[in-house]
């Protein structure tokens, strides 16, 4: 694709890995450049126990080991772990091993977590988010630095909330000098800094283009500060994602995500293939060096024919 599409999905919401898997591939044979995921345990809206939300949770990771297995192109990842779900080291040694599985395809979207009914849910500690930060920062630095500690040498690290004596840092993951790590969000501070310090990509979700352009202007200005040249931040957006090739099947396809068009078509990527086209060019234009497609109807793989068929041309 001349510029590239990410198909992002939000699993907890309802879906099996066979339809996780059935997704991916399509993806993958459509020609999209990532099957991204998020990484949460609880459905947002509706009851979260109810028949909507089955089978109910899966993990992230887990999953997307079993699809390394079961795609050969497509690179794949998180949109994105929660540093309260898991500990540094652990974390550092499922994605290596997950690299592994893939052939080198895979990357790690890292937040600070922000869902606190998942949390209470399944027992996980959810801090303030002052600390939840104070982690995360420190998560970035355990896992790059278990990545890239050189073979033979060993790593430590004494933190406020993690401290490693002497790890052998390994397995290794297959991409050097480690899977690109996402850093994203529309904080106006420790966000831009965690980004420019760790990440080889800078996200933001579900803004307008203004906000995104701010948000990337901000990441620009940390980097400088480190004297990291900000022409070597990947930067991306991401926006649900809801297209008919008419009005009709538009806001058909809007109906079965429990959507407002008019509300798709002013806030995220909605309607027409022209309208889509129009929508993911705008942000193109404001910096993006590509764009993440959440789409919420996992079962519709005809929408994902009609995004790589009707929108993908009118990019070029």
């Amino acid at each position: 694709m001349t510029f590239p599409l990410r198909i992002f999905t939000e699993p907890q919401q309802g879906a099996s890995y066979d339809t996780l898997l059935a997704v991916a591939q399509e993806a993958e044979r459509l020609g999209f450049d990532a099957f991204f995921r998020s990484d949460h345990y609880l459905r947002m809206g509706g009851n979260p126990a109810g028949p909507e939300a089955l089978p109910g949770p899966s993990d992230a990771w887990i999953t997307l080991a079993g699809l390394a297995r079961e795609t050969s192109r497509i690179r794949l990842g998180t949109l994105v772990t929660s540093a309260t779900f898991r500990l540094p080291g652990p974390l550092a040694i499922s994605v290596a091993n997950v690299d592994a599985m893939s052939g080198g395809r895979v990357e790690l979207g890292l937040g600070a977590g922000w869902f606190e009914e998942e949390h209470t849910a399944y027992g996980i500690p959810f801090p303030p988010v002052a600390e939840r930060f104070d982690r995360l920062e420190e998560q970035l630095a355990v896992i790059t630095g278990l990545w890239t500690t050189e073979e033979g040498k060993r790593f430590s690290f004494d933190g406020t909330h993690y401290q490693l004596t002497e790890s052998p840092a390994l397995p290794k993951p297959v991409q050097r000098p480690h899977p690109p790590v996402i850093v994203g969000g529309g904080g106006p501070k420790r966000t831009p800094e965690l980004a420019a310090r760790y990440a080889a990509e800078f996200n933001l979700a579900f803004q307008p283009v203004d906000a995104f352009a701010a948000a990337c202007h901000r990441v620009a200005v940390a980097c400088q500060a480190i004297d990291r040249d900000p022409a070597t931040m990947t930067l991306s957006a991401a926006q649900t994602v809801c297209c008919g090739a008419d009005e009709s099947e538009f806001v058909r396809r809007a109906v079965a995500i429990g959507r407002d068009p008019v509300e798709l078509r002013r806030d995220g990527a909605g309607g027409t293939p022209d309208e889509v086209a129009a929508r993911i060019i705008e942000y193109r234009n404001a910096g993006a060096d590509r764009m993440y497609l959440q789409v919420l109807d996992l079962t519709d793989l005809d929408h994902l024919r009609l995004i790589a068929e009707a929108v993908v041309p009118l990019l070029a």
